[in-house]
């Protein structure tokens, strides 16, 4: 009596085993229009290096010990890190349930009839071990769906990978912009201390005759000038570090933030650039949008599938007896076989809805995948064609501060013997003071591009760094 049984069992595991047909359609080819070579001059020794940059753990690009352990900080706590990171666990639990589907579920059932009337109460007692509404895959509908799921999942693990490299960033440059804004809080504050000694010997010469009003006017000028620098960066670096407490989650220790530098933080040398079609395929955003295309190609091949036969299958083997006590003795054997054809005549045009909207679904991703690739190409080329600009801008003021610096002892030298007016002198603290806030703004600005150089190529998400 359980051959039958035993057979239909054996039939739906060959049949699972054995794998089945699909609908999905072939992947799509993609065609982003982006040039085979970054644009202009910027990549210059670049192309012929090996590395690639997602290669590159960030604590080997971020050099600093006092960064390193902020950006581990923000990795540890950060709220939307770990929204991120659970969002992997939910597409982790949904394709597992999704999977589930794909081999029968087999289940033991246990039962007591009690029934009466008229007739005397009779007693039924049953133990079965079958399968339930298994379905027969045969045109792939079950393996898209999960096939799909998986995609979403690696869509997901892409998303998380993309969250923790623009984390990284993002607190490295926090960081860059407090240790800048520090250091030009701390040049306001020792020019403001100059002004005011300055200041209180012009007094003293006016006092005695050997200064005019116009001069102490002017001198007083600088003095409150400098003063509202003071007070300006003071609110930035206090904005500053509320901002890196954020992203780092907490409290950050007071020896962990930059004093008044932004240089000698993140490596200087040259990134490594590659051909642009194979690096932007390794920036996780770019990964994630080609794992949600190849989901909604598979969801169309589930759409199809919908539109042929399907078959699922119910069946069990076990005992019934009317006294529980001979539930199991010789004789009370039983069993069941309920194969269920299901053939869609008409539903309202609700399957060809279906595949429509998984068809321009899979059309969205296409389009979504092209732009991501697109929008890294821009992103990458606008921070390479900044690297070189941005290293000249840094020379020359660093040269221009030396010159401006000099200038202004000379002029005080000149000054002071009565060779130069106090207008000249003027003229020479203010070229020094903003040269050494152009310096300091150029410093960030070269570091920041390294960093979002970094980014846009892919790097720093590895779990090794």
């Amino acid at each position: 009596m359980r051959k039958p049984m035993m057979a239909s069992l054996a039939l739906a595991v060959s049949l699972v085993l054995s794998g089945c047909s699909s609908l999905e359609p072939r992947s799509t080819e993609v065609a982003p229009a982006i040039p085979s070579q970054w644009p202009g001059t910027a990549t210059t020794g670049a192309q012929t290096a090996t590395a690639d940059v997602a290669d590159i753990g960030w604590r080997d690009f971020f050099v600093d010990p006092r960064l390193q352990a902020v950006i581990t900080q923000s990795l540890d706590n950060n709220r939307d890190l770990r929204v991120a990171v659970l969002n992997v666990e939910r597409a982790r639990a949904q394709y597992r349930i999704q999977r589930a589907d794909r081999v029968p579920a087999i289940g033991v059932q246990g039962q007591m009839t009690r029934s009466g009337g008229d007739a005397p109460v009779t007693e039924q007692f049953s133990a079965n071990l079958g399968v339930v509404e298994f379905e027969l895959d045969l045109f792939g509908r079950v393996r898209n769906l999960s096939q799909a799921a998986l995609q979403q999942y690696f869509a997901e693990a892409a998303n998380r990978r993309s969250a923790q490299l623009s984390l990284v960033a993002e607190v490295a440059n926090a960081w860059l912009t407090l240790g800048a804004d520090s250091e030009q809080l701390r040049i306001a504050q020792a020019t403001l201390a100059t002004y005011e000694d300055s200041l209180r010997l012009t007094e003293a010469r006016r006092q005695l005759g050997g200064s005019s009003a116009l001069e102490l006017s002017q001198t007083r000028t600088l003095v409150e000038t400098a003063r509202t620098d003071v007070a300006r960066f003071a609110g930035q670096v206090a904005q500053d570090r509320n901002a890196l407490v954020l992203l780092a989650g907490g409290p950050i220790d007071a020896s962990l933030l930059p004093q008044a530098e932004v240089t000698d933080v993140a490596s200087v040398r040259p990134l490594p650039a590659g051909v642009p079609g194979d690096v932007l395929l390794r920036r996780p955003d770019v990964m994630a949008a080609e794992h949600v295309l190849l989901s909604a190609n598979a969801n169309i091949g589930a759409a199809r599938a919908a539109f042929f036969p399907s078959i699922s299958l119910t069946g069990n083997i076990g005992s019934a007896s009317s006294e529980l006590s001979g539930l199991f003795d010789s004789g009370t054997r039983v069993w069941s076989f309920v194969p269920k054809l299901n053939l869609p005549i008409f539903q309202g045009g609700k399957l060809r809805a279906n595949l429509g909207m998984a068809t321009a679904d899979r059309d969205i991703a296409l389009a979504q995948y092209e732009k991501a690739i697109q929008s890294g190409f821009r992103e990458a080329a606008d921070a390479l064609a900044l690297n070189e600009s941005l290293d000249a801008q840094l020379s020359s003021q660093q040269a221009l501060v030396a010159a401006a610096e000099q200038a202004q002892q000379l002029s005080q030298a000149r000054y002071d013997v009565g060779l130069d007016s106090f207008l000249t002198l003027l003229d020479a603290r203010r070229t020094a003071y903003t040269a050494r806030q152009s310096l300091v703004s150029t410093q960030l600005a070269q570091q920041s591009n390294q960093v979002a150089l970094y980014k846009v190529l892919g790097g720093g998400w590895h779990e090794r760094g």
